[in-house]
């Protein structure tokens, strides 16, 4: 399913699961700035450790 599909669901709950989704990681990207630990980001099948550097940008990727 594709998001314009999950948003345009019949079940109200499945519609706005996508707000859901997007608060919930904006949350783990403050909490992960404050305590200073990393996100686990997955992209396609690449599985990414990043640092939060700042609270509204995007994540920096670590160097291991």
């Amino acid at each position: 399913m594709n998001k314009n599909a999950i948003e345009q669901a019949k079940d109200s709950d499945m519609a706005s699961s996508i707000d859901a989704i997007r608060r919930a990681a904006k949350r783990a990207r403050q909490v992960a700035a404050q305590t200073g630990t990393a996100l686990i980001v997955r992209h396609g099948e690449q599985i990414d450790r990043v640092m939060v550097v700042d609270q509204e940008a995007f994540p920096k990727k670590m160097q291991h």
